[in-house]
């Protein structure tokens, strides 16, 4: 996990040594490899793929999260120090959500189930078992939804009986599965950025959450999220999260100043009308808690529009990261004053050259 801002190198630097395999850059940058699927090392003796088909990505966790799975001939989970354990549980999830990891299996793989359990609560915000459990029943959920019969998505999901497939489905979903058509929930995704991971959440009708997966608050936000929402909370993507990655992309490439996903973020009127105050400060520009309390006709409101402030359930796109103390100091933010300061540099032109091609097709 990322913890600091994590920079690379720009990428005709990053695709000139992958072409050549140069060993000076093995940990330096990982290569997602579009066609295929899989991350590599630099130095991957297998066949060099098309510039056009590289993604690059500062750690071997930022390009697990963007969908990819290691490269079994290079191995670059071994240059690290995220556990090779953790990549191969997700990289098995994802290739067949379907398939069921218990505590024993955990232990015959001999990786200690509290372990796996507290990283994956640091890491995603919720255990392995709940995460296996809601990547399975999620393809359960679009099923049913779109109209098939239940016994079904009892087949696809891989349980052994109905009444098995009901009970978890209830537990998760918080509706049975006859009840379930129509029925929404707020579908999560990890994204890659230059400042580290994402997690996004959204519901059918817009974006509700946007947090760095190693922010302190993040698993709060999740119960928050479920309980302003009432609504279940699974892996998985929707068209708000396929928009907010691609304008993210072009935010951080310096071409897109502002966003037009559809945003939710419900809350009290005066959380409201902060947040909506922080969506009219400009790009590049910056506001300080006085003044946005002003603007909402409390001067005195200054803790109440911090503490706001703070609660921002949607970093970046609602950008609380404009908001300065009085004289132009960076104040707090959840996510760390560097991430701020570098946010902050973007939207005033001060792009670092490293930067651009993160994200380039």
């Amino acid at each position: 996990m990322l913890r600091g801002v994590t920079t690379l190198p720009p990428v005709s630097e990053m695709e000139a040594a992958y072409l050549r395999r140069d060993p000076d850059y093995d940990g330096i940058f990982f290569m997602g490899v579009r066609t295929t699927g899989v991350f590599c090392r630099p130095t991957c003796p297998a066949r060099s793929p098309l510039p056009k088909n590289v993604e690059y990505f500062p750690d071997p966790a930022s390009a697990v999260s963007a969908g990819y799975r290691p490269c079994k001939r290079c191995r670059p989970m071994s240059l690290v120090n995220q556990p090779d354990w953790a990549a191969a549980l997700i990289s098995e999830v994802e290739a067949d959500p379907n398939r069921r990891l218990r505590e024993s299996d955990l232990r015959a793989r001999g990786v200690d189930p509290a372990t796996v359990r507290r990283h994956f609560l640091k890491h995603y915000g919720m255990t392995f078992q709940a995460y296996s459990r809601a990547r399975r029943l999620a393809g359960a959920f679009t099923t049913i939804r779109n109209g098939s019969p239940v016994d079904d998505a009892v087949l696809e999901s891989g349980y052994e009986s109905p009444s098995g497939f009901r009970e978890a489905f209830q537990r998760t979903f918080g509706v049975a599965p006859s009840a379930s058509p129509g029925q929404d929930c707020v579908r999560v995704a990890w994204l890659p950025s230059p400042l580290g991971p994402l997690v996004a959440g959204a519901t059918s009708e817009g974006l509700c959450l946007l947090e760095f997966t190693d922010r302190r608050m993040l698993e709060h936000q999740f119960e928050t999220v479920r309980r302003l929402f009432r609504l279940p909370v699974v892996p998985g993507t929707n068209s708000h999260i396929e928009q907010a990655q691609d304008e993210l992309a072009r935010y951080f490439e310096g071409r897109l100043t502002e966003f037009t996903v559809p945003l939710l973020y419900p809350g009290s009127d005066f959380q409201r009308r902060v947040w909506t105050e922080l969506l009219r400060i400009p790009y590049g520009e910056t506001r300080a808690y006085h003044e946005i309390a002003t603007e909402l006709g409390d001067p005195a409101a200054v803790r109440a529009v911090g503490r706001t402030n703070g609660l921002n359930r949607i970093g970046i796109v609602i950008p609380c990261h404009r908001v300065v103390n009085k004289g132009g100091a960076l104040g707090g933010y959840g996510g760390g004053l560097r991430r701020k300061q570098f946010l902050l540099d973007l939207e005033r032109g001060h792009r670092p050259p490293t930067l651009g091609g993160l994200f380039d097709a």
